[in-house]
């Protein structure tokens, strides 16, 4: 695995359940420097809510054999709140032919990206309504259908809309939705938009 061995990169082995058992001394350095604050947590909770799910979905097919290897960006959290993009690789490590003993995960911070702006300390941003018309707005819906759904007059949207602009500091719709992503608020690869519930009131 010198292949790996990259100045900069993250290695780590997980087991089955996804649990850190090993890692290399980068790791430690992003992560915690404390090895045994780091080594038996779950590696998902090391990466931000917003891309755990899609992440899980990728390992559930390393382990149930659909893949050998698959490669992502992810958007991880160190030690001290900081967020940080990183390619992802993954390889199955297999006893025989069927049986993942463990997996070999390797992170390398992306160029140019080693910070990012994005909420980290599980702030509760949005209130229950303004996570539930985010959604909506996310999903295509207007103003008319929204206050359908939600129980709430035109007016009572619109005003969590202009809230929703002020608080994340964009000028219309398609920009809130933009940043609700890139600032980790909504789930990647989910269908219809979901906000990520550490986030909502």
């Amino acid at each position: 695995m010198r292949q790996f061995d990259q100045p900069g990169a993250c290695v780590v082995c997980l087991d089955p359940s996804l649990t850190v058992q090993q890692a290399n001394r980068e790791f430690f350095r992003q992560f915690d420097d404390a090895s045994a604050d780091v080594c038996g947590r779950d590696f998902c909770d090391l990466v931000h809510p917003s891309v755990r799910q899609a992440l899980k979905r990728q390992f559930i097919r390393l382990l149930d054999g659909s893949r050998h290897r698959f490669t992502t960006h992810v958007v991880a959290v160190g030690a001290d709140g900081t967020a940080f993009t990183s390619a992802l690789t993954a390889v199955a490590v297999r006893e025989g032919t069927a049986h993942v003993a463990s997996i070999l995960v390797v992170l390398r911070p992306t160029a140019g990206g080693e910070e990012v702006d994005i909420v980290t300390n599980r702030k509760k941003l949005l209130t229950e309504t303004e996570a539930r018309i985010l959604e909506g707005i996310a999903a295509g819906l207007s103003t008319i259908p929204l206050a359908s759904r939600l129980y709430l007059s035109r007016q009572g949207v619109e005003y969590h809309v202009t809230r929703l602009l002020r608080k994340l500091r964009v000028p219309n719709r398609a920009a809130l939705v933009s940043r609700a992503y890139s600032i980790g608020v909504l789930n990647v690869g989910c269908w219809p938009p979901k906000v990520v519930d550490d986030f909502v009131k």
